[in-house]
């Protein structure tokens, strides 16, 4: 089923590669390509004699797209991984588990989320590269090539871990189902049902809070709650589900809750009257839900050959003009040899793009580099946008270079995804309003980046400030502007910026923007070629249209939260941060990207009804399958593998406080090793432990011998003496072990220095991904990190509206701008 999840919708050649008969068909296959993915060990290609250099020069049309695990070079480049393995040396193991015992005591171990979500982060960041190169390949005429390491994309998945420790020396930790932290506070936001289930509520701000007592007094509770002060947070806004008050009044909500059971919770009734919550579910629950099959999120597929079908998902959003392609199950070894060489072989192969079907830069005989001369997709422009004018700091063109984005959006899932735009060129304008600001969240510390480098112990940051580490790492290389869109001259301005932008993106609860006047119909007749690109919580279209939802939401409802944990009756752990929001900004920059490609081959305009819940929900295939095939629902392992079976798998306690190590065995000969690398070849010739099935049915002994070997080791010499000897291994690493110690992902330049106007040159995540031709920045065309609230007021106005700073002021006077 593993492989039935991965490749639904593909077909299937087998070649021998070997022969020259199979090397001249590969050959071929790659003249009608447009994208070859290569995920093979590093010798394989070049030994059959297409090796990088080659294929790009052979094939000059051709995305040549390369996932390795850790790079083809660098000091771990050997290494050998799992994808427990990848999660903690990537940071999410160490950021997701229980609470410490109330000494501060970490007595079990990290938890990592289920399942094979290293492949999933990886793919979607990929994905969204691809189409990006094949945009500029659409204007220019070229392919290029990509790279990324899994590490280095898993490492840079976390949340606010990593900017906490780059900019305060803030070490984190991981508590229960929630976000992990700088202090492990006292609530939990699951709430549990009298049947043994779990209900997830949590509170950003005063607003949220006020509207729970009216909620809680149509069952005869809450008339003790406190209205509390809303203006007091008028113009600051934390992220979601980072502060103690997420969890307030968790205790009178557990007592509603432990009233019902889990099928009759009131989470539907207490999302209309305004909070936050959603059922803790399992994944299979999602794929019986209406909603979700309103949206076309799950399809039932057909298996001929065992006469019967099994329910998928296949859809991550929703939009006009296009749809996910449903498919048939995935193909059996080689069912599709004959006829794809057929096809090859009379010119008709129905995949390969089609000289009528390109635009004129596409021809295939444009082989030789380009210039950097990109080609403006908008007309009705007063002048070219600033991305138009540069070339990145590398010195190459931009992917999106021309390309301009109206940017409404806020907290990750959606920013997150403009985040990326930026980074591939586009002139990214965001754009907040005072009363409403996006998640800045307070300042740098005294002394900045001085400061910092001398730090031998957390630094405080100030409440408040121009921006965050995480805004500034969120944010960069966009243009920021305030307008109040709410005035009718800021919809008047709001206006004449949608008729002069390529797309349109926000992330506001659904309705929202319909209500200023900007629904898709309003949109369409303002500017007959906009995308415009929507991210919610769980769909604008559907029952659960006006829900509210943000990460620590979307994956309670998904499924995902569930996924994480020790087998039941324990708590799950889920995410200890806001994974959706990160997946969904991947996700989100798929879309539009998508989008923007089939604008250029079409012309049309397209509106996209993205959810991060529905990017959950893709990641859950496996599972599901598993009930639809099986009957047999998801339940929780720990950290070991239900569907790669491995043993020894787990995450063992190494010397040092809360220092541990994750270790994949999974065949015989890594066992041995292992065992001989512990010092105890005995344990390999133990008749329980001899084969893989034995193994797992000892595995809670097998840990506990692993156990008394890594308690002994310091974490980086056991898993350097383990990856020597051929067996995934890796430490489960913090922030600052990322930051600090980890030799490959400085070796891959993982973190990019930007300067900042407002606190100085510091470090951000850079694009996972490289491209030859068009390599991302995160400081994007303008070399910057994060906007301060309204920073570019005067030249964005005048640029394109032609507004003179005089006017901008007294715009600002009358509380438009």
């Amino acid at each position: 089923m593993f492989f039935w999840a991965y490749n639904r919708g593909k077909r299937s050649v087998v070649l021998d590669l070997g022969t020259d008969t199979g090397r001249a068909s590969l050959e071929r296959l790659l003249a009608s390509a447009d994208v070859l993915v290569d995920s093979t060990p590093r010798p394989f290609l070049p030994g059959i004699g297409l090796d990088g250099d080659t294929l790009e020069r052979r094939f000059p049309r051709l995305v040549i797209a390369r996932i390795t695990p850790f790079g083809d070079d660098g000091p771990w480049a050997d290494h050998t991984a799992s994808d427990l393995v990848h999660l903690a040396l990537g940071g999410p193991l160490m950021n997701c588990g229980y609470d410490p015992r109330p000494d501060g005591h970490y007595d079990v171990a990290p938890m990592a989320p289920q399942a094979f979500h290293s492949l999933h982060i990886t793919g979607e960041q990929v994905a969204f590269g691809i189409v990006a190169a094949l945009v500029y390949r659409r204007r220019a005429g070229v392919g290029q090539r990509l790279s990324c390491a899994v590490h280095e994309a898993v490492s840079k998945n976390t949340e606010t871990d990593l900017m906490a420790w780059v900019v305060q020396r803030q070490p984190y930790f991981r508590q229960t189902a929630r976000h992990a932290g700088a202090r492990v506070g006292e609530d939990i936001t699951l709430a549990y049902t009298k049947d043994g289930r779990w209900l997830n509520v949590i509170s950003i701000g005063a607003r949220d809070r006020n509207l729970l007592g009216p909620f809680l007094q149509r069952y005869g509770l809450g008339q003790d709650l406190a209205e509390e002060k809303v203006e007091l947070e008028v113009g600051s806004r934390s992220i979601p589900g980072t502060t103690p008050a997420a969890s307030a009044n968790v205790e009178i909500i557990q007592r509603l809750v432990r009233r019902f059971t889990f099928d009759t919770l009131p989470w539907q009734e207490m999302q209309e009257a305004g909070l936050l919550c959603a059922p803790v579910r399992k994944p299979h629950e999602n794929a019986l839900d209406p909603h979700w099959h309103a949206r076309g999120t799950y399809a039932d597929i057909e298996h001929p050959e065992l006469g019967r079908s099994f329910r998928y998902p296949v859809s991550k959003w929703i939009a006009t003009g296009s749809a996910w392609q449903v498919g048939r199950r995935a193909p059996l070894l080689g069912e599709d040899t004959g006829q794809v060489l057929a096809e090859l072989a009379a010119g008709t192969d129905a995949s390969a793009p089609r000289d009528d079907q390109l635009g004129a830069a596409e021809a295939p005989a444009a082989a030789a580099p380009v210039a950097a001369a990109p080609v403006a997709t908008t007309a009705t422009r007063p002048g070219p946008p600033l991305a138009a004018e540069r070339l990145s700091v590398h010195g190459k063109p931009f992917a999106l270079s021309g390309v301009t984005v109206f940017d409404f959006t806020w907290f990750l899932a959606s920013a997150g995804g403009t985040r990326f735009l930026a980074a591939l060129g586009a002139d990214v304008i965001k754009v907040e309003w005072k009363a409403h600001p996006d998640t800045r969240g307070g300042g740098f510390p005294a002394g900045g980046r001085e400061a910092r480098r001398q730090a031998s112990a957390p630094l405080t940051a100030p409440p408040t400030g121009p921006m965050s580490g995480q805004f500034n790492n969120k944010n960069p290389g966009k243009r920021g502007i305030s307008l109040n869109v709410r005035h009718p001259k800021g919809r008047e301005i709001a206006h004449e910026f949608l008729r002069r932008c390529d797309i349109v993106a926000e992330g506001f609860s659904p309705g929202v923007f319909e209500r200023w006047g900007f629904g898709w119909d309003a949109l369409r007749s303002i500017n007959p070629r906009i995308i415009y690109a929507q991210q919610s919580g769980m769909g604008g279209q559907g029952t659960y249209g006006r829900f509210r939802a943000v990460g620590p939401i979307a994956g309670s409802l998904s499924g995902l939260t569930d996924m994480g944990g020790l087998p039941e009756p324990a708590l799950p752990t889920g995410w200890g941060y806001s994974y959706l929001d990160w997946l969904g900004a991947y996700s989100f920059s798929l879309a539009i990207l998508s989008a923007i490609y089939q604008r250029d081959v079409t012309g049309e305009a397209q509106w996209i009804d993205a959810s991060q819940t529905e990017v959950g929900l893709f990641t859950t295939a496996l599972s599901v399958l598993d009930w639809s095939g099986n009957g047999r629902p998801w339940q929780r392992y720990g950290n070991r593998s239900p569907y790669r079976p491995a043993a020894p798998q787990g995450v063992y306690r190494c010397a040092g406080e809360d220092r541990w190590l994750a270790v994949t065995c999974a065949g015989d000969d890594q066992w041995e090793a292992l065992a001989r690398v512990a010092g105890h070849p005995e344990w390999a010739r133990d008749s329980r432990f001899s084969t893989l099935a034995g193994r797992r049915r000892h595995h809670d002994e097998i840990d506990r011998l692993v156990e008394s070997w890594t308690v002994t080791r310091e974490p980086y010499a056991a898993m350097e003496e383990l990856q020597r000897a051929g067996v995934a291994a890796g430490v489960a690493q913090t922030a600052e072990d990322r930051c600090d110690h980890d030799p490959q992902l400085a070796h891959l330049k993982w973190l990019t220095e930007v300067p900042n106007p407002a606190v100085g040159t510091w470090p951000v995540a850079e694009v996972p991904f490289d491209l030859s031709r068009t390599p991302p920045h995160a400081g994007g065309p303008i070399d910057k990190g994060a906007p301060v609230y309204g920073e570019h007021n005067y030249e964005v106005y005048e640029q394109f509206l032609g507004i003179s700073k005089d006017d901008v002021d007294a715009l600002a006077e009358e509380g438009v701008i």
